[in-house]
């Protein structure tokens, strides 16, 4: 039976519907008031009254201000999530297919038109965040991608986040963020199309704000705080653990970061190096984890593998890093996590930054039932058929049975209609 080395007491109860509501009234606004209503609020909440449509000037300014270390790690960055995602979009391909002779059935992919990409601001400059939305929606062929980001000071948007929305293939770019960030792409203003799909991560006004808009437009997903789980046996190095947690702690107070070991001496060991760990930091990175570690951190002591695997899938975290002997077990064995971490040398940074599959990941738990931001999210998989002669009586006697069973004549009679003068007999498929 799982036991705790170190429990989580959790934050005071969050204001989620103080939260709703504000945005509620926010949307309702911005929808009536257009570009008018979004500027207000950029001023009034980012202090922002230059122009939200991001001019040509400003990128070139981003590329001259830009370090070139920093171009050269986007750069690295970007080859690989393109690669990646373009190795998701072959992944699943058109087929057509026929069912019976003459019933010919097929699948199509179709990128949605305009997508509307979120980069979040904040206590930190989310860089990578632009290459991980916008280069997915450009590897699924998203025609018109329009990517948002806050301002981070009196220029605007930060010059390498605006260096990497141009990079990762942005094709409009706005000075705008929170909710009125998020209605400007769904609604279209300043010019542009309309979003068929938000996408991209954000504090809690920007998730309620793609919550209530979601149905005409899409969304990849609600996202909560982040979150990671370790799991981790003897042969793990503690200090590497506890710098591992911490780094992620750093997200602020509400990131739950959890350890699963099975060896109390390792998690005491975990416990102890903390401390050391949170020290490396800047104060202002240092108070975020210190409060997420205290408020948010667990330490959970199993007696086997197969429990320590168990209370994983439980816990469906986002980010899932296992050092442990015998990786593949674990690979085969876990079955709910938003990205899979394998060995010492992997760290979630890596896939927070660079490694190439997409950091955009499911939070509180829904990795249950699903994975993160792809390819696929920016495709739409829709079908088609086409009946020919030799499939039209055994099809349209089938679905007029059908129908009449189900007591819906209307769809009958259309079935009926399509019935040759003389219909044998409805034949079984043999095979």
């Amino acid at each position: 039976m799982p036991r705790h080395l170190k429990t989580a007491p959790g934050l005071p109860p969050a204001t989620q519907t103080d939260i709703a509501d504000t945005v509620q009234i926010m949307l309702a606004r911005l929808r009536q008031g257009g570009d008018v209503v979004a500027l207000d609020y950029a001023a009034r909440l980012d202090r922002w009254t230059g122009p939200a449509l991001v001019p040509p000037a400003a990128f070139d300014r981003a590329r001259a201000l830009v370090p070139n270390p920093v171009k050269e790690a986007l750069t690295y960055a970007h080859e690989n999530i393109r690669s990646f995602a373009l190795a998701q979009r072959d992944s699943i391909t058109e087929f057509e297919t026929e069912l019976r002779p003459g019933l010919i059935a097929g699948q199509k992919l179709i990128p949605v038109n305009v997508a509307g990409c979120y980069v979040p601001g904040g206590r930190y400059a989310h860089i990578a965040s632009a290459l991980m939305t916008i280069t997915t929606a450009k590897a699924a062929g998203v025609p018109h991608v329009i990517a948002c980001a806050p301002p981070r000071d009196a220029d605007g948007i930060d010059a390498a986040t605006l260096f990497a929305m141009e990079l990762a293939g942005a094709d409009s770019v706005l000075t705008l963020g929170g909710v009125q960030g998020i209605a400007a792409m769904a609604f279209g203003m300043f010019g542009l199309p309309e979003a068929d799909i938000l996408a991209g991560p954000g504090n809690a006004y920007v998730a309620e704000a793609k919550r209530q808009l979601y149905g005409p437009i899409g969304i990849d997903m609600v996202a909560g705080p982040t979150d990671v789980a370790i799991v981790a046996d003897h042969s793990a190095d503690p200090r590497r653990v506890a710098l591992d947690l911490i780094s992620q702690a750093e997200h602020g107070a509400n990131s739950p970061c959890w350890l699963i070991c099975d060896d109390a001496g390792f998690g005491q060991a975990v416990l102890a190096e903390i401390p050391a760990q949170l020290a490396l930091l800047p104060d202002e990175n240092r108070a975020a984890a210190s409060a997420a570690w205290d408020a948010m951190g667990e330490v959970i002591l199993c007696e086997t593998r197969e429990e320590m695997a168990q209370v994983a899938d439980s816990y469906a975290p986002e980010h899932l890093h296992v050092q442990a002997q015998d990786l593949d077990w674990w690979r085969a064995r876990l079955t709910a996590y938003g990205s899979l971490f394998l060995g010492s040398d992997s760290t979630v940074s890596f896939g927070d930054k660079a490694a190439g599959p997409n950091h955009v990941l499911p939070t509180s738990r829904a990795a249950r039932h699903t994975g993160g931001l792809s390819v696929h999210k920016f495709l739409k998989c829709v079908t088609w058929q086409r009946v020919e002669d030799q499939a039209l009586p055994d099809l349209a006697r089938a679905s007029a049975v059908i129908s009449r069973a189900e007591g819906m004549v209307g769809h009958a009679l259309a079935a009926e209609d399509r019935l040759p003068q003389t219909t044998p007999p409805l034949t079984r498929r043999v095979g």
